[in-house]
């Protein structure tokens, strides 16, 4: 009997079995198979496109028919240079919702069944970024559409304006790590678009998206001139209207490179601290 204790008492303080190591290659599938996850909920609830399809046409319509006769005394001119920035900056502000999906995941418990399962601990991380894309995709499309009807030209060809998306959604698949980061370390649901909002209002204003660099203050063009947001939007604008593109695209590049390597650690680091 002190036998049989003795060896119940020992398998109940044995450790648990460490946890196996996950190569790269697993880790990025384990996220595409969530990824379908997000896809799917938007399938289910597709009103949840609404801010990344609604939003941009609003800016559009408002900054070329309110301001644009002002601002380059020809709204269709205005709109030219206008439509790829508008692009650019409704990749940024489309990313604010993969942070709030993360938050009401993690609040609700949904991550509790994440744990239990046999895949990387940053697999959820990557699927809900990765999952955004449609979000991305489907943006575009009604942007591109609602300007085409407005009067917007490609001026260059479609694989340059192709090129011009695939910059934009890469860019903005990096910008998602801040929200992402954002959204884990954050506890309420309500204070996250605030918050995130006072990173990208100066990132997406502070930029020549709607106005030209020089008509700012000095000071302010110091700033404009490094903002990322100016680099991609001169990005799209070489791409699909004709223009400077090697510099700006270099500067968006290294942009990318810095925003993931800076926040998807914060995020990680976030995310281990939550659950």
């Amino acid at each position: 009997m002190t036998s049989t204790l003795e060896r119940s008492t020992g398998s109940t303080s044995a450790s648990p079995p460490p946890r196996e190591r996950i190569g790269p290659l697993s880790t990025v599938r384990h996220g595409l198979t969530l990824a379908g996850r997000s896809v799917l909920k938007i399938r289910k609830s597709p009103e949840g496109l609404l801010d990344v399809t609604l939003q941009p046409i609003l800016f559009l319509v408002m900054f070329v028919y309110l301001f644009g006769g002002a601002i380059a005394q020809d709204t269709g001119a205005y709109l030219q240079q206008t439509l790829p920035g508008v692009m650019a900056m409704n990749m940024i502000f489309g990313s604010l919702g993969t942070g709030m999906q993360l938050n009401t995941d993690i609040n609700k418990g949904v991550f509790d069944r994440f744990r239990s399962l046999p895949i990387a601990r940053s697999a959820p991380l990557i699927g809900a970024v990765f999952g955004d894309i449609v979000r991305y995709v489907v943006s575009v499309v009604v942007l591109l559409g609602v300007a085409t009807l407005m009067g917007f030209r490609i001026e260059t060809g479609p694989l340059q304006a192709f090129a011009a998306f695939l910059v934009a959604l890469a860019f903005a698949l990096s910008m998602c790590w801040i929200t992402v980061f954002l959204g884990m370390l954050i506890r309420s649901q309500q204070a996250l678009p605030g918050v995130a909002m006072a990173f990208m209002f100066p990132l997406t204003m502070g930029s020549n998206v709607f106005v030209p660099t020089e008509t700012m203050p000095g000071w302010l063009q110091t700033w404009v001139q490094i903002n990322p947001v100016t680099q991609l939007a001169d990005t799209a604008r070489g791409l699909m209207i004709g223009g400077p593109v090697a510099g700006p695209l270099t500067a968006t590049v290294i942009w990318m490179v810095a925003l993931t390597a800076v926040f998807f650690p914060l995020a990680m680091w976030a995310y281990r601290r939550r659950v």
